[in-house]
């Protein structure tokens, strides 16, 4: 018989991912969200529209399953999440609480929290070559928004819900994650993705000057998605119920992922550094933990996911010309 599990936020770009990553080992997959995924029909094996931050949908989507992989949330990219601090930490909060307390009446067995490198604290993250973070380093708290001290609360709710009730939770923190079928414009892309939309727009119309937000120098590393849905898994079904890293450790400037994404596109670019959000100045996984926890890392090379990743966005942009684009680029969010 199929093990049955529950992906939420499965019409965004990671759930979406996952759910086909689920779906080819076997497993019968709910997926539930606002929205289907907007690139690519779902290979879910139900799919419910619902908003989780009502406690009755929560009920309804947690019902008849062993496992939730709990990624529903309201985010963005930076100049989302800088702009909209009460409706994300009120939406977010709602979701996850709610979620959480459902899987429990129904009996899930296991729970995975999606948190994000947000979590970190501002102090530890205000230089371009910061040290890169490790899980303990999220104490003494002090995250710089409303989306990273929403994440941090709920991971300490889940290590409560283990503790008190016996729920084998997992908790995993994102370092920027990036590849095809994500948002890729209209305001809460992130910087990979709005960086492939700018230059091969740029490609096509003939125009090299792109818009970076800040000096470019702010720092950050990348995880592509195929990495990212199989660290899910093995973290998942792993015995370790403290946070971990998921992410690369290799750090790269904003501006050096712009030169990268240009010599992928095969287009010189002119960069045009403009005032905008660019959230904290440097920020570096440190993957000891999850080497030790999982006898893996990441594998996908940077330059490999963000050919593949510019490829697919310019496909994107070349059939949309109707479209108007506005730029947007800034640093990244999580």
């Amino acid at each position: 018989m199929q093990k049955r599990v529950l992906v939420t936020g499965a019409g965004g770009f990671i759930g979406h991912h996952l759910v086909s990553y689920l779906t080819d080992l076997g497993y019968w997959v709910r997926g539930a969200d606002l929205k289907y995924p907007e690139f690519c029909t779902t290979r879910a094996s139900e799919f419910r529209i619902a908003d989780l931050r009502n406690v009755e949908s929560c009920k309804e989507v947690t019902a008849g399953v062993e496992m939730v992989f709990a990624l529903a949330a309201d985010m963005g990219g930076m100049g989302y999440i800088s702009s909209h601090h009460a409706c994300i930490l009120h939406s977010n909060t709602l979701i996850n609480f709610n979620t959480l307390e459902a899987a429990r009446l129904n009996g899930v067995k296991r729970y995975l929290y999606t948190s994000s490198a947000c979590v970190y604290p501002e102090y530890r993250q205000l230089k371009i070559d910061v040290p890169a973070l490790r899980e303990e380093d999220a104490y003494p708290a002090a995250p710089q928004d409303a989306y990273g001290w929403e994440k941090l609360i709920t991971e300490r709710l889940c290590t409560h819900y283990r503790e008190d009730y016996g729920m084998e939770t997992r908790i995993v923190r994102f370092h920027n994650i990036f590849g095809p079928l994500g948002t890729w414009d209209g305001g809460r892309e992130k910087a990979p993705a709005a960086l492939c939309r700018k230059i091969a727009v740029a490609k096509l119309t003939g125009n090299p000057v792109i818009d970076i937000w800040g000096d470019g120098e702010q720092t950050r590393s990348f995880c592509y998605i195929t990495d990212c849905v199989t660290g899910l898994y093995k973290i998942m079904m792993s015995n370790f119920s403290q946070p971990l890293n998921l992410g690369q450790d290799r750090m790269v400037s904003i501006n050096q992922l712009a030169d990268m994404i240009s010599s992928i596109a095969g287009f010189p670019i002119k960069k045009r550094h403009v005032p905008g959000p660019i959230g904290v100045r440097g920020r570096n996984s440190d993957n000891t933990l999850l080497r030790e926890v999982l006898n893996w890392t990441p594998a996908v090379s940077l330059e490999e996911g963000l050919r593949c990743t510019y490829d697919w966005i310019e496909s994107q942009v070349a059939a949309r010309p109707e479209k108007p684009i506005e730029p947007y680029i800034g640093a990244v969010a999580v």
